[in-house]
């Protein structure tokens, strides 16, 4: 088949697009797997309604501009590679057009235009974030002066910011050392939930893993690239390769969407110098849950005081890197609990990168729906692997006043341990 997508006028990744909108057979299995399909029942708001649109978009039969809000609506959960038969590269596909899209976006009021900027120079930036946060918190009182898109925001927001540990350069393994790592530490989750990385980093040495914090590092870059911006992501991503060393077995993250951005470093290092370096550093990085399954607990988990957990898959785990069984496995050595699985376990909770920033009133209801899912389980707890989904799921838990608490699989398996 011909391409009728001027290819030569795309830059370098025009053949991705291409292949990428040739692939669809248009068959609806990605329908009933989309959220935002789900939430506003437009077939243009469905995987295979943006696909036709892009395709339009990128012929030149639609402008950027209509197809765009549609675009902008996907959460990008990958649930629909999940459900797709032809396994459409519907990822690279998003992510490269809105990178297309980028030199023509327009905004519908200027508050939209200045909130994606300010998010975009904020969050990846964990000193920038945590002052603004601070703002937020302080400016929750008057929310109901507020434009209801601030104000949703501002719900998001934690009661307060915990104090966070310093962890050392290099903690040392516990007993017979069986392997050497380093971990990201991520940049929301270090000012949000300092303590998972503190959490992870005990249950590794636990289990006789040398922890390596390499100094220097900042974001991968996932939040700019799944919002199109591929430069600058290629310059968040150039700071962690230079500073990560390449004496360790694996270089951990604790966060799905930076697992799953980083995967994705061969659209900003194509036919560059630092290509062979980016995809050695992709190929190192895994999910903490991933590392720790195949190496195996040495120290095996005690009880602990909650005796049945629903676990959530984050999308980025489950559906973009495939992982679903691993966390699972860990969690069932955790002695006298029992592990539950919520009844729309594939549905975004509508987090999302910054998504439930950008389109709140979208996942709220996403939100919504899936606190009331974690409720309806009976559980007690509720583990996550994504600081997204902590913060997303938290917030509508405790909107409707629910005290089941939140944690990611490593601070479950920490607090099995005593120390």
């Amino acid at each position: 088949m011909q391409h009728k997508i001027p290819i030569e006028r795309l830059g370098p990744n025009g053949s991705v697009m291409a292949n990428a909108v040739e692939s669809c057979v248009h068959c609806g299995f990605c329908l009933p797997a989309c959220p935002t399909y789900q939430v506003l029942g437009q077939e243009m708001d469905s995987p295979r309604g943006r696909i036709l649109l892009m395709k339009n978009a990128l012929e030149g039969t639609i402008s950027v501009q209509e197809a765009q809000p549609f675009v902008d609506r996907c959460l990008g959960c990958m649930a629909c590679i999940t459900a797709c038969p032809p396994s459409v590269p519907y990822g690279d596909l998003l992510i490269l057009f809105r990178a297309y899209a980028s030199d023509s976006r327009t905004n519908s009021n200027i508050l939209d235009k200045w909130l994606r900027q300010a998010i975009l120079e904020i969050m990846p930036y964990p000193a920038r974030f945590r002052a603004a946060v601070m703002l937020g918190m302080l400016a929750r009182p008057l929310k109901s002066l507020l434009p209801k898109k601030l104000a949703l925001i501002l719900e998001l927001l934690p009661s307060d910011i915990p104090a966070s540990e310093h962890i050392p350069d290099i903690v040392p393994a516990i007993g017979k050392k069986r392997a050497r790592v380093a971990l990201l530490q991520g940049c929301v989750q270090s000012v949000l939930a300092p303590g998972i990385n503190e959490a992870t980093v005990r249950v590794l040495t636990k289990n006789g893993v040398e922890v390596v914090i390499p100094s220097g590092q900042g974001c991968c870059g996932a939040l700019t690239l799944h919002s199109g911006l591929l430069e600058k992501s290629r310059k968040l991503a150039l700071r962690n390769l230079r500073v990560f060393p390449n004496d360790v077995d694996a270089i951990l993250t604790t966060a799905a969407g930076c697992g799953s951005g980083i995967s994705e470093y061969k659209m900003l290092f194509g036919n560059t110098n630092e290509l062979k370096m980016a995809g050695a550093f992709a190929e190192r990085v895994q999910d903490v849950a991933v590392f720790l399954d195949e190496l195996g607990l040495s120290h095996l988990p005690g009880p602990i005081s909650l005796k049945k957990i629903a676990y959530h898959d984050a999308c980025h785990l489950s559906h973009a890197q495939g992982v679903r069984d691993a966390p699972r496995r860990l969690l069932r050595q955790v002695p006298e609990v029992e592990i539950v699985n919520l009844s729309d376990g594939e549905m975004c909770c509508g987090s999302a990168g910054i998504y439930n920033l950008e389109q709140p009133e979208i996942a709220e209801q996403l939100g919504a729906r899936k606190a009331t899912k974690v409720v309806e389980t009976g559980a007690n707890g509720l583990v996550t692997s994504n600081i997204g989904c902590i913060t997303q799921i938290e917030s509508h838990l405790r909107f409707i006043n629910s005290p089941i608490p939140v944690m990611h699989v490593m601070e479950m398996l920490d607090n099995s341990y005593e120390y």
